[in-house]
């Protein structure tokens, strides 16, 4: 397999466990296809063309197209978030006579990086399937990602891919697939095992080899709000989404009949919307449960073939 077939590859994957409906994945990528359609050929110069078949606009192939599609994939350095110091280990890795094949970032890096608001939107969809109104969902959210983009438009954004392309590393991110992927795992895990209790959820979650790996660094997953016997109530997972969406969201759950919300991590504010509205609030942990997504991931790489291997906080765990 080749290097843009692997890319191809998880970004299909992505789609296939996406927690929307499938009618709501085509649409983006429809909506993508008007657009550019309406443009004129001097601005379609510009569109980034990737959106017509990819509805993920955190997850981009950094540099090296061209040369991915002749290049065969053979082993995959991926890390959780990738800068200058990384490319210079995979560097440094290949002079020890190490394969490197192409640097594979999680967090949006390059093109990727000031667009990647954009996929916040899925969570409108995954806060209606529990109850909210979609125009109170679509409100709260448009908020929130108008904020994410302020905030992100100032980073340097090609840092490590210009040194990627310096050094002639190929790189690409997958951001919104993996987590997709530990977006469906967790659910169906805390469904099929139907916790009581928070503390049911964290025994839960400490069966996965991520979190026990995690444990041993000193990041267990923790109750944050709530009680070890509190009761779960209805529980939903957030883990996908680009990144945390409005605080105001809080109360909403807690009218639709939300008990306990699990997630990777959460800013303090939402933490205290949490507590405010009597909402059980467990955090598995970012970079175990973002290891679980890509674990999820590269598992579907190595029956292609290709070998992965960890850094930048990301432990691989096969669960072929």
């Amino acid at each position: 397999m080749k290097i843009y077939d692997a890319y191809r590859l998880a970004i299909e994957t992505g789609i296939k466990n996406d927690p929307r409906p499938r009618e709501e994945v085509d649409l983006v990528l429809k909506n993508a296809k008007e657009e550019y359609d309406m443009l004129s050929d001097e601005k379609k110069e510009y569109f980034d063309k990737e959106k017509l078949w990819n509805p993920y606009a955190d997850s981009r192939f950094s540099w090296g197209e061209d040369l991915a599609k002749e290049t065969e994939a053979e082993r995959f350095m991926w890390g959780i978030d990738i800068g200058t110091g990384e490319i210079m280990l995979a560097d440094r890795l290949k002079e020890k006579g190490q394969k490197v094949s192409a640097v594979v970032a999680h967090h949006p890096v390059g093109v990727s990086k000031t667009p990647f608001p954009e996929v916040m939107w899925m969570q409108t969809d995954m806060f209606h399937d529990v109850g909210i109104p979609i125009n109170i969902t679509e409100g709260l959210m448009r908020t929130r990602m108008d904020e994410v983009s302020r905030n992100v438009m100032g980073s340097n954004y090609n840092q490590p891919v210009d040194a990627a392309r310096l050094m002639g590393m190929l790189m690409f991110n997958i951001h919104s697939p993996a987590d997709n992927m530990v977006q469906l795992y967790l659910e169906k895990l805390i469904e099929d095992s139907g916790p009581k209790y928070l503390e049911d959820i964290i025994d839960i979650l400490m069966k996965e080899p991520e979190f026990k790996q995690a444990s041993k660094y000193n990041d267990p997953p923790k109750i944050m709000a709530g009680g070890r016997k509190n009761r779960c109530g209805k529980i939903i997972a957030k883990m996908t989404g680009g990144t945390s969406g409005p605080k105001e969201i809080y109360e909403k759950l807690a009218d639709a009949g939300v008990g306990t919300v699990v997630g990777m991590h959460f800013p303090e504010s939402h933490l205290e919307e949490a507590k405010r509205h009597n909402i059980n609030m467990i955090i598995s942990g970012h970079m175990a449960s973002d290891s679980l997504g890509i674990n999820r991931i590269c598992d579907v790489w190595e029956k292609a073939g290709i070998d992965v291997f960890g850094c930048s906080g990301f432990m691989r765990f096969s669960r072929n």
